[in-house]
Formats: structure tokens, C-alpha cells, sequence
């Protein structure tokens, strides 16, 4: 889970990407990489694999520092998708503190999608995280295509927790910051309420997000930037 460092005044939050071969995991990443200035971004390195690709991104590592001085790093991953890398996926998801799944939209994929799916939440459980409480957000991805389900067509996703969906077509970046917009701040609320956040690291909501995103190209997103109206 969140790694605090009272001594170095230092906050790491590790968020993970979920879901099938192919679904808009790595596009997500890149997309992402495109939108973060260059300046306070890690770089985004990619360990490949003979059939898939499993990504690493390191978000702001110094960069965001509260008002009070602390460090906050923002650390993203994307997990393989296919199904030989189960191992694989079950490790990245060791000690997350937040998980966006990405759903392809296309009704012929919706089995494997919920397999993915229950395989994630047990993979949380394997962990000893609790998915009832984790911070997850649905990202319904490649809602341009004809094959595409609607929100109210995701019922066996949602039959056990009720997370946030966001639409997207990751591959034209569309979406992409919504879905990360969405679940930093249910992940704030919830390292607020377990590590005091506001209480005793002076990190409010407003400014959390704020910093993270007053890095980020909010244009057409409807995400206000630090101190300003929505755009």
C-alpha cells in the first residue's frame, strides 16, 4: 500500500492498470506520456516480451512538492495482458493503491473482458486488498467502434462492486486523463481516511489533484487546471 516516509517527508502512491491483451493498457501509458510536460515526467520504459508488452511509468518522481514540502510520487504501471503472464500480473499488483481496468467496449469481447475481470479480484484478494474498499475505475475503452457496449451493458462487471466508468477511445487520447482524473481522487479520499493525508501531511484534495494535473494537457477534458475554469 501507500509508502510514507515521515523522515524524508516523502509520499508514494503505486497505481496499476488492468485488463486483457490488446484492450488499451499500454495506449493508455502512452497517450498519458504525450499529455505530462516533459519537464516533471519520468521516462516511460517498456519491457518487452515476445507476444505482449508490460509498461512501467514513473510520474512526477521529484517533482510534486505540497506547500507543506512534501514529496509526492505518482507511480504507474500497466500489468501483461496475456494470459501466460498471470504470475506476472499477480506481483504488479502487490501493494497498489489504486487500479483502473481497462474494459474493451466490444461486445464480442465482453467474456473475456469479464474474465479478466474476476481474475483481477482475485488477484486483489491474493494480495490481501481488499477490492470492496480499493480505489477502481472502469475505463470502457475503443467506444468508437460499431461493436461497442453502452454503459447500462456492463452489469457483469459491476455485479459485485459498482466502480466509476469512464468512456474512451485511448488510442485517440480521448478519455485517457478523465479515467486518471477519476480515480486519483477516490484514491485520495482513501489514503486520506488511512494515512491523514489533510490531518497530518497538510495535503488537501483540491491541492493534491491540483498538482498533479496543472502538469498535465487538460484540453477538451472538462478537468479544470490548478485554479482555473474547466476546459
Amino acid at each position: 500500500m501507500v509508502q510514507v516516509n515521515a523522515e524524508t517527508r516523502e509520499v508514494a502512491v503505486k497505481v496499476v492498470y488492468y485488463g486483457p491483451a490488446l484492450s488499451g493498457k499500454t495506449t493508455n501509458l502512452q497517450a498519458l506520456f504525450q499529455k505530462i510536460d516533459p519537464k516533471v515526467r519520468g521516462r516511460l520504459m517498456t519491457l518487452d516480451t515476445k507476444d505482449d508488452r508490460t509498461l512501467f511509468f514513473d510520474m512526477m518522481p521529484v517533482f510534486f512538492r505540497t506547500q507543506a514540502g512534501v514529496k509526492v510520487k505518482l507511480k504507474l504501471y500497466t500489468v501483461p495482458g496475456q494470459v501466460m503472464h498471470e504470475s506476472t500480473r499477480r506481483i504488479v499488483l502487490q501493494g497498489t493503491d489504486a487500479v483502473v481496468f481497462v474494459a474493451d467496449s466490444r461486445r464480442s469481447e465482453a467474456a473475456s473482458t469479464l474474465a479478466y475481470w474476476n481474475n483481477m479480484l482475485k488477484n486483489l484478494e491474493a494480495n490481501g486488498l481488499d477490492y470492496r474498499t480499493l480505489p477502481i475505475v472502469i475505463q470502457l475503452n475503443k467506444r468508437d467502434l460499431e461493436d461497442a457496449r453502452g454503459d447500462g451493458e456492463l452489469g457483469d462487471l459491476r455485479a459485485i462492486i459498482q466502480p466509476p466508468i469512464v468512456p474512451a477511445v485511448a488510442i485517440r487520447g480521448e478519455g485517457v486523463v478523465e479515467t486518471l482524473h477519476a480515480l486519483l481522487q477516490l484514491c485520495y479520499r482513501t489514503l486520506d481516511r488511512s494515512v491523514g493525508l489533510e490531518s497530518k501531511w497538510r495535503i488537501s484534495e483540491r491541492e493534491f489533484l491540483d498538482k498533479v494535473f496543472a502538469h498535465v494537457d487538460v484540453r477538451g477534458t472538462g478537468i479544470s487546471p490548478a485554479g482555473g475554469p474547466p476546459r
